[in-house]
């Protein structure tokens, strides 16, 4: 019983984290619309997007405007991942939608377009990753990027959202009838793609080094000990010579990855090293090869 009641308590804790998040994250969502893209006819794609166009034409507030798209949207979400996700994701649309409203009366906090297209972009962006880090997402093309994400999970998120997006701008020049408004929302866009990587991606973004050395025990032995991490030894064969090889193969995080050039400058001055970027490491100290992926 005691197992099961911290087990229970737990579960009540992660729940109450999850969704504190979420809402943080929807506030900060409806701020990057209501107070800087909404006021300044900057509609960035998505249901955001489309939602500020039939606002212009209607007169329906944005943020319930969301709320309405977003309903066949969940239906679809609902079919494709489940109650689980629907629950998180529906509670994230509400939020949004609600706080959009709530903060359309307070207006533009700049009329510089520029200004409020890389604040708004940065704030929206911002959001949607720490959202979809929490498993859910905020209804709309997020649902149709992670139905996309299903059958081409080579694709990333930002991409994907930068192309249903730049469709949704387009648009928007149509009914606004002003090429500068357009060319402002898709710097928005490009905007809220960097980011939105940059968010999802960024900290586990590594570096992947190979190292060619007559003195690989000593290098690979100073990895080990002073900068901890793990070395695999490759085998290989020079073309040349002929002669069998070790090479060492290590992962690391950025920062320190001139600590291990400086390593290897000490031990051999002569090495032959290959430094490339890995964006996405699972296993001990990085993800999960488990963990659903974004």
């Amino acid at each position: 019983m005691k197992n099961v009641s911290k087990t229970g308590i737990a579960r009540i804790r992660r729940g109450i984290r999850k969704y504190s998040i979420i809402t943080l994250a929807s506030v900060v969502y409806a701020a990057g619309v209501s107070l800087f893209l909404d006021p300044n006819n900057l509609a960035p794609g998505g249901v955001t997007g489309i939602s500020i166009i039939v606002n212009r034409l209607t007169g329906v507030p944005t943020g319930t405007m969301i709320f309405l798209i977003n309903i066949p949207l969940i239906l679809l979400g609902l079919w494709k991942f489940g109650w689980k996700f629907i629950l998180s994701t529906g509670y994230a649309v509400l939020a949004v939608s609600v706080a959009t409203d709530l903060m359309a009366p307070i207006g533009a906090l700049t009329e510089e377009p520029m200004l409020a297209c890389l604040t708004g972009g940065t704030l929206v962006a911002l959001a949607l990753g720490i959202i979809f880090r929490q498993g859910a997402t905020t209804g709309g093309t997020d649902i149709i990027v992670k139905v996309l994400r299903l059958s081409y999970p080579h694709l990333r998120t930002g991409a994907l959202f930068f192309l249903t997006d730049v469709i949704i701008v387009m648009c928007s020049g149509l009914i606004f009838r002003n090429i500068d408004v357009v060319l402002y929302a898709m710097i928005a866009v490009i905007v809220m793609s960097v980011v939105m990587d940059v968010v999802l991606y960024g900290r586990d973004e590594a570096k992947l080094i190979y190292i060619i050395s007559d003195s690989h025990e000593e290098i690979a032995g100073r990895l080990l000990e002073e900068i901890d991490i793990g070395v695999t030894y490759l085998r290989g064969e020079g073309g040349y010579s002929s002669r069998d090889k070790k090479v060492i193969m290590c992962v690391t995080k950025k920062q320190q990855a001139p600590k291990i050039e400086e390593v290897v400058k000490e031990e051999d001055p002569r090495a032959f090293m290959i430094v490339t970027s890995a964006t996405e490491i699972f296993g001990e100290g990085y993800k999960s090869i488990f963990a659903d992926r974004l």
